[in-house]
């Protein structure tokens, strides 16, 4: 009899996912801007060994306009080695793509060939909302027992946003995530302690209050996201409320520890109505008076920078600053580097948080800016626009994928001479600090780029049930 072996990119900890071989491929969702223009899933070569390296090398058209392609992922990952919910039988194989603006959900199949994907599966936005309740899906993260995929709002754009559930073999959709929601009713990321039966999730806006843009009159009465949510994983209960404070405007991205012992994780907040700063907070959970809560506690605070009010957009003008806009964060698998994307500022930071209660800024790169426009070293004399907005961060922490592509109506706002489309690679020093990496700076003619996933998996892709 053969002996069975699983998914070889299927990690049990993250320090085995560290010293795994690097990855070759790149995929990466690029947004038409264009009218009536289809959105496509690019593939870049990332092999330094390979004739191709830094270009792109396959693109998949969707067959429809208007997606607004998001923050996409695996069918499965290495959390399918979790004993509660054991199943290695799976592949890490299927990309699941969502379309935040048409909530129309894509499944890409990445064999036989990685480096030429395959639409296989489209599900309309028709059977999205008839079988969940929701839309606008947003972010795929592959759980134990799943898909996991959250949505911002109802079909009507209003609220609430939540988690549906798909099976990863069928992707067939299960419905709603939530038994007992309690007083959550905005969503925007989803992450978990597996180790402690705990989930948490971020606040951003009902669809309404960000497809047209930021709203700022609902931005200075504080009404976009401020809080985090902590759930019972298993009973999918409401547990806990963690409110930043309404001052504290878009709760964004979530990065938990990558050890499965440690209960704390890292939070960006766009901006301040205080003063334009925008920060990052800690959640963590801490023992006392015979029970256990989570709290929050400021850990970073990014300062807004004095700008001349005729380089600002009509939305910033009246402040004569630019805020950093923190869009995206991302954690080393060893958890000890944190990568704050300043997209306002046009700027990287890198944060040595092996203390977590008190980072240490280690490194930094600008790039582009609203005012800034810092050109990459590549070609010092390019003015470049957007900024650092996702990032990428690969098993072993020594390269950084960035892209400057925040959201269509956003990217119009904050940049009105439009957002021309660029990737760059940054590499990580193993004791700490960043340079641009001068080989891989790729430029997209019409499309602009935002998630980035790395084959065989990436800092954020994955979720382990061993030390």
């Amino acid at each position: 009899m053969a002996q069975w072996i699983p998914d070889q990119s299927f990690y049990p900890s993250p320090k085995m996912a560290m010293e795994a071989p690097p990855e070759r491929i790149a995929y990466v969702s690029l947004l038409n801007p264009q009218e009536n223009g289809r959105d496509a899933l690019g593939v870049i070569d990332v092999d330094p060994a390979s004739k191709g390296f830094g270009h792109l090398v396959g693109q998949v058209d969707m067959p429809k306009s208007g997606d607004e392609l998001h923050h996409f992922g695996w069918n499965a990952c290495s959390s399918c080695l979790c004993p509660y919910s054991l199943h290695p039988h799976m592949e890490r194989r299927y990309l699941v793509v969502p379309g935040l603006r048409s909530s129309r959900i894509h499944i890409l199949d990445t064999k036989p060939d990685p480096r030429k994907p395959s639409l296989v599966k489209v599900i309309e936005p028709e059977t999205v909302i008839s079988a969940t309740g929701y839309s606008r899906p947003h972010t795929s993260h592959c759980g134990p027992d799943g898909i996991y995929m959250n949505a911002l709002g109802s079909p009507t754009g209003d609220g609430p946003g939540g988690i549906v559930m798909l099976d990863p073999e069928t992707f067939e959709l299960k419905g709603q995530w939530e038994k007992e929601r309690g007083p959550q009713q905005l969503a925007y990321d989803f992450w978990w302690h597996l180790g402690h039966d705990t989930m948490i999730t971020s606040e951003w806006g009902y669809p309404n209050m960000v497809e047209d843009g930021v709203n700022p009159e609902l931005l200075l009465a504080g009404k976009y996201g401020h809080a985090l949510h902590v759930w019972d994983l298993q009973k999918r209960r409401h547990q806990q409320t963690l409110d930043l404070g309404p001052e504290q405007q878009m709760a964004l991205e979530l990065r938990p520890a990558h050890d499965l012992n440690e209960t704390y994780g890292f939070v960006g907040v766009v901006v301040s109505l205080k003063d334009l700063s925008a920060s990052i907070w800690l959640w963590y959970r801490s023992s006392g008076n015979g029970g256990s809560a989570w709290q929050t506690r400021k850990v970073i605070e990014i300062p807004a920078e004095p700008a001349d009010p005729e380089k600002l957009p009509l939305l910033l003008k009246g402040f004569g600053a630019v805020p950093p806009l923190i869009t995206d964060i991302n954690l080393s698998l060893d958890d000890r580097f944190l990568y704050v994307s300043c997209w306002g500022t046009g700027e990287l930071r890198q944060y040595d948080v092996s203390d977590p209660f008190n980072p240490v800024q280690t490194g930094s790169v600008k790039l582009g800016g609203i005012v800034r426009r810092q050109p990459h070293t590549a070609h010092p004399t390019m003015p470049l626009n957007g900024g650092p907005q996702m990032v990428e961060v690969s098993r072993d922490g020594r390269r950084v994928y960035l892209t400057n592509s925040l959201y269509r109506a956003w990217d119009e706002q904050f940049y009105p001479d439009g957002v021309r489309g660029w990737l760059a690679m940054l590499d990580a020093a193993n004791s700490g600090g960043l340079e641009l990496d001068s080989k891989l700076f790729l430029q997209f003619d019409d499309m602009r780029p935002h998630q980035v996933r790395l084959e065989g998996g990436d800092a954020s892709s994955d979720s382990y049930c061993f030390s």
